[in-house]
């Protein structure tokens, strides 16, 4: 088994429950690993999951529009990594927002994680 991990990819988008959020934006934080299928046949880069297409991919679906819960953010993104990479059995994406304000409170960042397969 290959994986293909990327960790701590920013993407800046407009999520969160506070419309302030989904107005400014904000930075958001994914890792992305994707279980492929097969072993690559080659070394080159099209027998296997190219990360710089995997970013894209991300990046679309965070700017497509917003949304209130890092759950729904990250489950869009994972469906639609196992869509468009064939080889790909399992994706896994866990979506943090390190900047959390809850008053009273000090939190690192929060996260959502989500796993599926073919």
């Amino acid at each position: 088994m290959i994986r293909v991990e990327l960790h701590g990819l920013e993407v800046y988008g407009y999520h969160g429950v506070e419309e302030h959020e989904r107005r400014d934006g904000q930075p958001f934080l994914f890792d992305i690993e994707l279980e492929l299928g097969e072993e690559p046949v080659s070394d080159r880069i099209g027998s296997t999951v190219d990360y710089r297409a995997v970013a894209e991919v991300v990046r679309r679906v965070s700017d497509e529009r917003p949304l209130q819960l890092l759950e729904s953010l990250a489950a869009r993104v994972a469906d639609a990594l196992l869509a468009d990479f064939a080889a790909a059995a399992v994706v896994r994406v866990r979506a943090r927002k390190p900047k959390v304000h809850i008053e009273g409170f000090t939190v690192g960042f929060s996260a959502a994680a989500v796993e599926r397969r073919r």
